[in-house]
């Protein structure tokens, strides 16, 4: 009698542990504790395409909350319009950049394709600077013309949500859209309006989003 109560236990706790792992595309899960993100971002600033990079990371709490820091930062050239130019005698372009603290929200991480909430929040700027062309990368000597002008800081609060799907069990593809909000701009052509828009990601996530619960079945068992 005792060894069938045990049977009957050992079967229900299998059957628990089973339906708490981890599901993804192309495997089983692994241990939690952090992860971190690299994204690209494409979105327009002053009415113009402007590509994004951006970088975050942080603390992942109880499969439900990544809690760290995100920075990002323009990478094309997004030409200054001549009236607002520093120097109207040579071509300009603006720089913008983010940096300040990430939140994330994951409901239902451990399933395959789930969704993610997120909260950027921090400082913004912009900046004017000459931006050579490919012929123009013959003289190195003169390297003042990298000098930044206008330089213009502000508020940013980018709120967003994901589409997130679990790859494999440390790897996690989260296409996503988010708004970006900017308060306090003041640079020259550059008004908060001119700043905030939509913005379309594309998000890579590399880390550990499960705890593994080391059995003598599998050694891929995941618990919550």
């Amino acid at each position: 009698m005792k060894i069938r109560f045990i049977l009957v236990l050992t079967v229900l706790a299998s059957h628990a542990a089973w339906a708490q792992e981890i599901q993804t595309l192309f495997g089983k899960g692994s241990s939690t504790g952090g992860y971190g993100a690299i994204s690209n971002k494409f979105t327009t600033i002053n009415g113009d395409f402007a590509n994004l990079n951006e970088v975050y990371g942080g603390v992942f709490i109880n499969r439900r909350w990544m809690v760290g820091l995100g920075f990002a930062g323009s990478t094309n050239d997004i030409r200054v319009p001549q009236q607002y130019s520093v120097n109207p005698w040579q071509p300009m372009t603006y720089q913008y950049g983010q940096g300040g603290l990430m939140l994330e929200r994951v409901l239902g991480s451990s399933r395959s394709i789930h969704v993610v909430l997120n909260m950027f929040s921090g400082v913004g700027f912009t900046a004017q600077y000459h931006r050579p062309q490919w012929g123009d990368w013959d003289d190195w000597r003169d390297f003042d013309d990298f000098r930044s002008h206008d330089e213009n800081w502000f508020y940013v609060l980018e709120p967003g949500a994901q589409l997130e799907m679990n790859l494999f069990r440390w790897l996690r593809l989260s296409p996503g859209i988010s708004y970006r909000k900017t308060y306090g701009s003041n640079g020259i052509g550059l008004s908060d309006n001119d700043l905030s828009n939509w913005s379309y990601n594309i998000t890579l996530k590399i880390g550990a989003f499960g705890k593994r619960n080391r059995t003598h079945y599998s050694s891929d068992t995941i618990s919550n």
